[in-house]
């Protein structure tokens, strides 16, 4: 089979739940963090240094690869993995997110999506069909279907309602377009934006598909925290707890630690190594600006507690010293950035296997939060999965 999940251990109290996906190139233990590589290659690191930081999937992005390096090369070379040398698990997008992020680019209709390219102004027609047949030629362990994508705070009620119908259609499209069923596992992507009925609805038709896992997409675009959790919950309410459940472009600690709470398995974002190429690395408390003057002469590491090979060599000294000049900062940060996801994943899991998880969830908030200050969306969303974090101050 193309995909084989199996869930080793529960936390007693919410849905969080620590799993084992088996996939062709690698076996990937959840909750994971995929790193995104868009084109191929992760900005500012190699593959054997992904590997070093116990990276066991990361994530790439079907309609750049498409244009370059395309499927003849892709094809020549047997695959990104082989392209890449990236010898673990990969997974794509389908290209659906380039509606929102090329939107002056694209013209969606019930066909696909028109998109002028923007590396040389040649139109190219992306179609359900299409998507797949790049994906399968990149070869993914794990690829997804093309949906018909809305950005998260539009209004035209119409339009969502289009748009998530529209998407079931095309994974109908995607499924019998699907060459290789046997290597590559289609995820259906549940949308709906914020309107729970639709969600519902799109979830509930996805489940009947013979597909090996589900993404939760539309989300994480810019809409409030207050609203972006309640359809998390629903999507992991809903869908089928014996197959893996993915939420797309999720990628900040508060927000990975509250969705594994919640029941998700798998996340993706692009925002450990682009917030590295502004200089800011990844701390429990959220992140340190290293171009700020106070790291000057601070000669200790990004996070003495890390073990990072930028944390055991270098100082914030030393990066404040090149951060806005030399490439090779970016690299460094980036190394740590990594780290510091997946160590924070790992220990999710460790705690959800040791049954402690809700011991970790809470001290890891009061980290983040020492004044006890939490957000609101924090504390409702907790408290939907018995993570009660008021017990941690109302005695004050």
């Amino acid at each position: 089979m193309a995909l084989t999940f199996s869930v080793q251990a529960e936390c007693g109290v919410t849905r969080a739940r620590a799993g084992l996906m088996t996939l062709p190139h690698y076996d990937v233990k959840t909750p994971v963090f995929m790193p995104v590589g868009t084109q191929g290659t992760m900005k500012g690191l190699l593959p054997e240094q992904l590997e070093d930081l116990d990276c066991e999937i990361i994530l790439g992005n079907t309609y750049h690869l498409g244009n370059r390096p395309g499927t003849d090369v892709l094809k020549k070379v047997g695959g990104l993995h082989k392209f890449m040398a990236w010898n673990r698990a990969l997974l794509t997008d389908s290209g659906g997110f380039q509606m929102v992020s090329l939107l002056k680019l694209a013209e969606i209709t019930e066909e696909g999506v028109k998109f002028k390219s923007p590396y040389d102004g040649s139109e190219i027609m992306l179609t359900p069909e299409k998507s797949i047949e790049i994906q399968n030629c990149i070869g993914a362990d794990i690829i997804m279907q093309l949906d018909d994508v809305v950005q998260t705070t539009f209004q035209d009620n119409d339009r969502i309602k289009e748009a998530t119908e529209r998407t079931s259609r095309w994974l109908d499209r995607c499924l019998k377009a699907h060459s290789r069923p046997l290597e590559q596992s289609i995820f259906p992507i549940v949308q709906g934006l914020l309107n729970s009925e639709l969600r519902r609805q799109s979830a509930e038709e996805h489940m009947r598909k013979n597909v090996n896992g589900f993404a939760i997409g539309g989300l994480s675009g810019g809409e409030a925290k207050d609203d972006f959790w309640p359809m998390v919950s629903l999507g992991t309410e809903v869908l089928d707890t014996r197959r893996p459940r993915y939420l797309m472009g999720v990628g900040v600690a508060v927000d990975l630690v509250v969705c594994v709470a919640l029941g998700v398995d798998m996340f993706d974002c692009v925002y450990p190594t682009r917030t590295a190429r502004f200089g800011c690395a990844l701390v429990k408390k959220g992140q340190l600006n290293l171009k700020q003057k106070q790291y000057e002469t601070d000669l200790t590491p990004i996070d003495k507690d890390c073990s990072c090979s930028t944390c055991k060599t270098y100082t914030r000294a030393y990066i404040h010293c090149i951060v806005s000049v030399e490439t090779v900062a970016c690299h460094l940060i980036s190394v740590h950035n990594i780290a510091f996801q997946m160590h924070l994943m790992r220990t999710m899991r460790e705690n959800i296997i040791n049954g402690t998880f809700v011991q970790f969830v809470k001290n890891f908030m009061s980290e983040v939060f020492p004044n006890y200050n939490y957000p609101t969306w924090i504390i409702n969303s907790l408290k939907s999965v018995g993570i009660n974090l008021c017990e941690n101050y109302c005695s004050f």
